[in-house]
């Protein structure tokens, strides 16, 4: 009888731990596919450590492995750049989610930066009328996913905080009351127009650029405002499509008549035209869009595979609408997309012949702030003969593109996979920062935003 007694309790405390075995198994399975998603190879020596470092980068960053899915975007539109002016009554909307799925106590700040984007020398008092810290209290659980996750939302300027100087900005968050605890950092800027620009989107100047390349010519009127010394004084800056890897910086006027500025030059001013982005809708997940060839759930989460893809470096253009690079959180099924919308492991994959050797490919745009980190980075299957990646994105409509990193650059160049026509559509920015001789920080004092298909 004590035998038997003894027999029942150990299969009992056998049968226990073979559950607890198998459902930590499973969690260890899904933090080990996470984890595979993320970590770098010896090969990627040029690659960002996109969660190893907590030290302040005054540009969009994520220092938290369970942040995912950051907007910050005027309130008043969802597709709309992070750019406020000063005075108005526009105000800036920062989400994200966490996928601890807890409850955290996060704060937010700003830090007012040069044309550069580094500090300015102006204490905060001198650009926050208000309180100079703040707590995020906007927050919500996910409703009826496999991903569970915390939803934040924080709005501003507010009650609590005004900003009194225009100027390039960083918002940064972080935890538990200590700023030195960063979470995440995004850029801003504030603007305040006090001058005109009048500008066009041209073929390129250069014959050979002609079929291929944009180029940006404007004027600046400054009648009206002082301007002592317009090549000391002034700085211009030219972004495609948002991005800030491949700005156009310190662009000086060729000439200067009376109040008017001229900047038309022949090759400062040029941007490779580039090509449609593509695209992939996981809106929803029980049907299959245009680009979408497999759909799976598991223990894991939703798995979404996506049509090969191929490489259109001397292809013909082919016009199609996108959003230039951007990305927009929605889903089909749903009421509430914030906290509705589920996460999906999405799967690329780029035909290629043999791998780079002098640099990397990544899945770019401004789903992850058009940066080259691990995360995107591309790998390549000796087996298949191509690039593959997979990305954990939250459901919505992507616009993406394969770009080319070559090791010690900067600038990330879609044109090696993408390849580049003039009749790319493709929105660029001017933006004119002045500092006032006594001063120690950048203004703000003119935007100007442009298409190459639609002259405003």
């Amino acid at each position: 009888m004590r035998n038997n007694y003894f027999l029942s309790s150990f299969f009992i405390l056998l049968i226990s731990f073979s559950t607890v075995s198998f459902v930590f198994g499973q969690k260890e399975k899904k933090v080990g596919l996470w984890k595979s998603l993320n970590t770098p190879t010896a090969k990627d020596t040029s690659a960002d450590d996109y969660y190893g470092d907590n030290s302040i980068r005054y540009e969009d960053y994520i220092y938290k492995k369970s942040i995912k899915t950051v907007e910050l975007r005027d309130e008043s539109f969802i597709l709309s750049k992070a750019i406020l002016n000063l005075g108005s009554e526009e105000k800036l909307k920062l989400s994200f989610d966490d996928l601890d799925a807890d409850l955290k106590n996060y704060s937010y700040t700003l830090i007012h930066c040069n044309s550069n984007w580094q500090p300015s020398d102006l204490m905060p008092n001198e650009y926050i009328d208000g309180f100079l810290d703040n707590s995020i209290n906007d927050f919500r659980y996910s409703f009826n996913t496999l991903q569970k996750y915390t939803h934040y939302n924080v709005t501003f300027p507010n009650s609590s905080l005004r900003i009194t100087k225009s100027g390039n900005y960083i918002l940064k968050v972080y935890q538990d009351g200590n700023p030195e605890n960063i979470v995440l950092t995004r850029r801003f800027l504030v603007f305040q127009n006090k001058i005109i620009i009048e500008s066009n989107v041209t073929a390129a100047s250069v014959i050979e650029y002609r079929s291929f390349k944009h180029e940006i010519d404007f004027k600046i009127n400054f009648t009206g405002y002082q301007v002592n010394n317009p090549y000391s004084d002034l700085k211009v800056v030219l972004t495609q499509n948002g991005r800030w890897d491949n700005a156009k910086t310190d662009l000086k006027p060729i000439f200067v008549k009376d109040n008017e500025l001229v900047y038309d030059y022949d090759e400062q001013n040029v941007f490779d035209g580039g090509n449609e982005f593509r695209f992939f809708d996981i809106k929803s997940i029980r049907y299959h869009s245009e680009r979408i060839y497999k759909v799976r759930k598991d223990s894991l989460g939703n798995h979404v595979e996506l049509y090969t893809d191929e490489k259109r470096t001397f292809k013909r253009y082919y016009s199609q609408p996108d959003m230039n690079g951007d990305f927009l959180i929605r889903i089909q099924e749903g009421n509430n997309s914030e906290v509705e919308a589920d996460y999906c492991f999405v799967k690329f994959f780029l035909p290629y012949d043999v791998p780079f050797t002098d640099g990397n490919l990544y899945v770019f745009g401004g789903f992850n702030g058009w940066k080259c980190t691990t995360e995107n980075l591309l790998h390549f299957n000796n087996t298949r003969f191509g690039y593959e990646c997979i990305l954990y994105l939250k459901q919505g409509y992507y616009n993406y593109e394969y770009v080319f990193l070559k090791d010690g650059e900067v600038a990330a160049d879609e044109t090696v996979i993408e390849g580049m026509h003039y009749d790319t559509e493709n929105d660029y920015s001017i933006y004119v920062y002045h500092r006032q001789p006594g001063t120690f920080y950048d203004q703000l004092i003119g935007v100007k935003r442009l298409n190459s298909m639609k002259q405003y």
